[in-house]
């Protein structure tokens, strides 16, 4: 594995997580922030973050060392980013906060050193303005817990070179999390999907249909419980394409423009794709795979209810109120 001088500016709870991920994968990281202090403060509580995850089973047992080795803390940005090949913007979500701090970043930094923001919705192209030579400059959103949460978006602006996305997406792969290259548009995917799914819930609430607490109840033991090994596409074709397009049918009754066939649905129900039954639909997996892909997803879900019994439920208090 090709090891890295990293840069992450930054360290709070995002910046931090990141860095121990980067750190723990054998990369040399740099964190820091608006002071020496605050960064020093930092490091000292990632490093007792990173012996409790230890002692909870989360991290390995030699995790300490590794971080201790490979992560230290920079009296300055321009200290941190003056020989790094990557860094990883995280600081707050504010524009003119971004800015400033990439700014200072692309000043100081190497002119071949690529530049990546942890931006969760704000448009690439629009922070690219305060970059130098911004072909050299992506998204690279990690999600919030980073050491845990294995999916990675990669966001390239108009400008982004094709060759630094390569860059970054091999240093995501060595610290064993996935990465989908996306294009810029504001929310990315993550957040547009989540935030659709929010806005519906809380639609749902205010009708008086459900209680938030019966609504997480439904998400987490129904279509949520199936997210962990398959994404909506993959969902929709083993349900069936056509199923769809009548459930379609349905919500438009009510919501004939909120709920409208989506143009590539009814595209490939008219053409007779309906999923996996058919062997052709969103992914195009083939018939003859079905049965297999079947057993995958019946043997998932049982693993999966037995994780969660071993676990236990989530420490969550159930108030009088949410169910009002």
């Amino acid at each position: 594995m090709t090891t890295y001088d990293i840069a992450v500016v930054g360290s709070g709870y995002m910046g931090g997580g990141i860095a121990q991920v980067l750190a723990l994968a054998g990369h040399r990281v740099r964190i820091a922030d608006v002071s020496a202090e605050i960064a020093q403060a930092n490091l000292a509580r990632l490093l007792g973050e990173t012996e409790q995850f230890v002692v909870d089973g989360l991290f390995p047992a030699d995790a300490v060392e590794r971080i201790r080795r490979n992560l230290t803390a920079a009296a300055s940005i321009e200290e941190a980013v003056a020989g790094a090949a990557f860094i990883e913007e995280a600081v707050p979500e504010r524009i003119e906060i971004k800015h400033e701090t990439l700014r200072r970043i692309s000043a100081a930094a190497r002119p071949d050193a690529i530049i990546g923001s942890n931006t969760s919705t704000i448009l690439i192209g629009s922070l690219a303005e305060a970059v130098e030579r911004p072909e050299r400059f992506l998204g690279v959103h990690f999600s919030n817990p980073a050491p845990f949460i294995p999916g990675v978006e990669l966001i390239s602006h108009d400008a982004t070179d094709p060759a630094a996305v390569d860059v970054v997406e091999a240093i995501v792969a060595s610290t064993g999390k996935q990465s989908a290259r996306i294009g810029d548009a504001t929310g990315f995917v993550l957040n547009r999907l989540q935030y659709a799914l929010f806005h519906e819930a809380t639609q749902l609430v205010e009708e008086g249909v459900a209680t938030p607490t019966d609504i997480d109840t439904i998400v987490r033991t129904t279509f949520g419980f199936r997210l962990p090994f398959f994404g909506p596409f993959a969902i929709a074709d083993m349900a069936g394409l056509d199923v769809y397009a009548f459930c379609y049918a349905s919500l438009q009754t009510r919501w004939p423009e909120r709920f409208a066939t989506p143009a590539s649905l009814a595209e490939h129900v008219d053409a007779g794709r309906f999923g996996t039954k058919t062997g052709a639909g969103y992914l195009d997996v083939p018939a003859d795979r079905t049965p297999e892909l079947v057993a995958y997803r019946n043997k998932a879900y049982v693993a999966m209810q037995r994780l969660l019994d071993e676990l236990g439920p989530a420490p969550i208090a159930t108030s009088e109120g949410s169910r009002a």
